[in-house]
């Protein structure tokens, strides 16, 4: 974080310069029109006349520190603004090398939350805290070193009555982050759940599930209630508190003035002075109340700052490690299990060299597709240990996709072009490699039949299933990468247009893992198998057999 704000106040030297500038010039002109009021005053007091200058120069001056104030306030937000804006980009940066372990263990609304919600408290947390604070404690002492001059009563009073608004402000704080940091786990829970159902409102539609998420949003939304409530309470009453102390200490200046001649000398009041003086009360009073909603403000950004510096400090992926020798892929005693205690895989063990192609066959349920999640990193094994290309699956190497890439079941598009689909927006494919990955999945002749070819509008298009599909395993295959997991691969396509495609994929670069579940057909063994998906159809591989062919 530290780091962050340095980097930002080196890039924006001048805003940076600017603000503390601004900052100094409002304390200094906010001091300025009580002590004209006071002479104003006393003039009149001794019934000398006030020239039109004088009085226009002390609206002047009130102008003047209106202004300066409202600069303050503006280049502060905006160099809050860049500091949020550094914020993000580090946090997308640390998105890029973070391991697809993290991703996996943490709730996409929870992660949503840091780069949203939490990202926000970084503006909030410099503009109405810790800058904002900073400049309201040089002019309270500023505002302490004119009151001690004019009055030294009044300023021991003033002394006495802060250390008591501190603890008070102190206790505030406290309560209001409590609060503050339920608020944001119940918010958490929302943005979760809205995303949930987003993603599978079809089948809440079809079960008739719609009560059952209604309830459970419900129940997330009064979680954050109390909370809220508490906050807005406190927020209510602080204020109030703040301005009857002020009150109170007018009071108890004017009653020591008004005690004989030494009580006067030791308050130092006189008609102008006391005009002054109130004057003072007030504006000492303004930043005393904006520091108490200050540290609030810092301690409810506070747990957001700590869940963005968690999420800077998680371990970034590491470096490809593979030499070029021995097994590609290496499952050594797996075991897994969704619950820690209930593995579904037990001491699992293969090995694949380059250029293998391998089909795992086994019925519904026997972990086929929690094997290749685990060879993606989605999942960390309780014991064992799985290498892809001599490192461990969550550590993933910048040219990711150019290493491992999946086609997993169901169709996933995104907003843009049918090209987008094929290359994730990723400029550094080209058409060539575009053009190859159509010509494997039989795509060629239906693009270019397209209004616009591959820059026509997905939304504009009316593809079959079968051709979505044959585009998304496209977008697998188009970098050509060096491990292939397909997943379900024939589920929407016709037994009569599985073999076409299969003879396709057979043109992968023969030094390619390609990783093949079984083709839909008659029902597999209970057992588990392993099995060249080139040479033997699944369902005539003989009960309990393992086997894994380099293919020449």
């Amino acid at each position: 974080m530290r780091n962050i704000a340095k980097k930002v106040i080196h890039d924006h030297p001048k805003s940076f310069i600017s603000m503390v500038l601004l900052i100094i010039l409002s304390i200094i002109t906010s001091l300025l029109p009580p002590l004209a009021l006071e002479q104003i005053v006393n003039h009149l007091m001794d019934q000398k006349g006030v020239s039109l200058l004088f009085a226009l120069a002390y609206l002047g001056l009130i102008v003047l520190s209106d202004l300066f104030a409202s600069a303050q306030n503006i280049s502060i937000t905006i160099f809050g603004q860049k500091l949020t804006h550094g914020m993000r980009s580090a946090l997308v940066q640390k998105l890029n090398t973070i391991t697809t372990g993290y991703l996996t263990n943490h709730e996409s609304g929870s992660i949503a939350s840091v780069f949203v919600n939490d990202a926000d408290t970084i503006n909030s947390l410099y503009s109405e805290g810790v800058v904002g604070m900073i400049a309201d404690l040089f002019q309270l002492i500023g505002l302490l070193f004119v009151v001690f001059t004019r009055s030294i009563g009044l300023g021991f009073i003033i002394l006495i009555v802060m250390p008591l608004i501190l603890v008070m402000t102190r206790h505030f704080q406290k309560a209001s982050l409590a609060s503050q940091k339920q608020n944001r786990a119940a918010i958490a829970k929302v943005n979760h759940h809205i995303q949930e159902t987003l993603r599978v409102l079809s089948m809440i539609h079809i079960f008739e599930k719609e009560d059952y998420m209604e309830d459970k949003y419900n129940q997330y939304i009064e979680e954050s209630y109390p909370a809220q409530n508490k906050s807005n309470w406190l927020d209510s009453v602080y204020s109030p508190i703040i301005l009857t102390i002020e009150a109170v200490v007018i009071g108890l200046l004017m009653i020591g003035a008004a005690q004989g001649q030494k009580m006067q000398t030791f308050f130092g009041i006189n008609a102008g002075s006391a005009v002054a003086l109130i004057a003072y009360v007030g504006q000492i009073f303004t930043p005393l109340e904006s520091i108490g909603m200050e540290i609030q403000s810092i301690q409810d950004a506070a747990g957001g700052i700590s869940r963005i510096q968690d999420f800077l400090n998680e371990a970034d992926s590491k470096p490809d490690i593979y030499k070029g020798e021995g097994d590609y892929i290496i499952f050594d005693h797996v075991t897994f299990g969704y619950l820690p205690d209930q593995p579904i895989l037990k001491d699992y063990s293969f090995k694949v060299a380059k250029g293998e192609h391998v089909t795992f066959v086994g019925r519904t349920g026997k972990e086929k597709s929690t094997i290749f999640k685990l060879l993606l990193g989605l999942y960390q094994p309780q014991k064992g240990m799985i290498l892809l290309d001599g490192h461990s699956p969550d550590d993933h190497p910048k040219n990711q996709r150019h290493f491992l890439a999946i086609y997993e079941q169901g169709v996933a598009l995104v907003d843009g072009t049918v090209k987008d689909q094929i290359t994730l927006y990723d400029d550094t494919i080209t058409a060539e490699m575009i053009d190859k990955a159509l010509a494997l999945v039989g795509l060629t002749d239906i693009v270019k039949n397209l209004p616009q070819g591959l820059n026509t509008p997905v939304s504009d298009i009316n593809l079959l299933q079968g051709q979505l599909q044959l585009l998304m395993i496209a977008r697998s295959v188009v970098c050509d990468p060096q491990i292939l997991l397909l997943d379900e691969m024939t589920a929407s396509l016709s037994l009569g247009g599985q073999s076409p495609q299969g003879n396709r994929c057979r043109q992968q670069r023969a030094d390619s893992s390609v990783h093949l579940p079984p083709p839909r057909g008659p029902r597999w063994p209970d057992h588990q198998t392993v099995t060249d998906f080139m040479k033997t159809p699944p369902w005539q591989v003989p009960g309990g057999c393992f086997r894994l062919k380099l293919l020449q």
